[in-house]
C-alpha cells in the first residue's frame, strides 16, 4: 500500500479532514455573510459595485463603511489568520502519528473555539468571551505544533 493510501485510511487523518472541512466551510460562509450585509445595507468598497446597486443614482453615498459590515470582515480576517495555520499545522500533526484520542481532542476543541469565536464576534458578546475563544484555538494549534516538533526532533 502506498503512503498516500495509508494516510487516507488513517483515522487521525480522516478526523482532521472532517474538522478542517468544518472550519473552512464556516470561514467561507463569512464571505457570504459579508456580501449579505453589504447588499442589504447598500455599503460597498468599490465604485463599480456601488454603481451596480445605485440604479443610476449617486454612487458616492454607497461608497462608505458600516460597523456591521466591518465587524463581519474582521471576524473573517481573524478566521483566515487562525484557520489557515490550523490546517497547515494540523496536516503535519497528523503525519506525526499522534494518538487518536488526543488528535480528536485537538481538532474538536479548535473547531468549537472557532464557531464560538464567530458567535461571540457577530453577536457581539462582551469581552473576554471573544478573547477566550481566540486563545483556546490559538493554544490548540500551538500544542499541535509542539507535539509535531517533538516527534520530529526527538525533544
Amino acid at each position: 500500500m502506498n503512503k498516500m493510501a495509508q494516510l487516507a485510511d488513517s483515522e487521525v487523518f480522516r478526523a482532521f479532514a472532517t474538522y478542517a472541512t468544518i472550519v473552512l466551510v464556516k470561514m467561507m460562509l463569512l464571505s457570504l455573510v459579508t456580501a449579505f450585509y453589504r447588499i442589504t445595507r447598500k455599503v460597498f468598497a468599490n465604485p463599480e459595485d456601488a454603481a451596480a446597486h445605485s440604479k443610476g443614482g449617486d454612487t458616492k453615498k454607497f461608497l462608505r463603511t458600516d460597523q456591521d459590515v466591518e465587524r463581519v470582515r474582521r471576524c473573517h480576517l481573524n478566521d483566515i489568520e487562525n484557520i489557515v495555520p490550523f490546517v497547515g499545522v494540523g496536516l503535519l500533526y497528523t503525519l506525526s502519528n499522534p494518538d487518536l484520542y488526543f488528535a480528536l481532542l485537538h481538532f474538536r476543541v479548535f473547531a468549537a473555539s472557532r464557531v464560538l469565536h464567530t458567535i461571540a464576534y457577530l453577536t457581539p458578546l462582551p469581552q473576554p468571551s471573544r478573547a477566550l475563544t481566540f486563545f483556546v484555538g490559538y493554544l490548540v494549534t500551538g500544542s499541535m505544533a509542539v507535539f509535531t516538533l517533538r516527534s520530529l526532533l526527538y525533544i
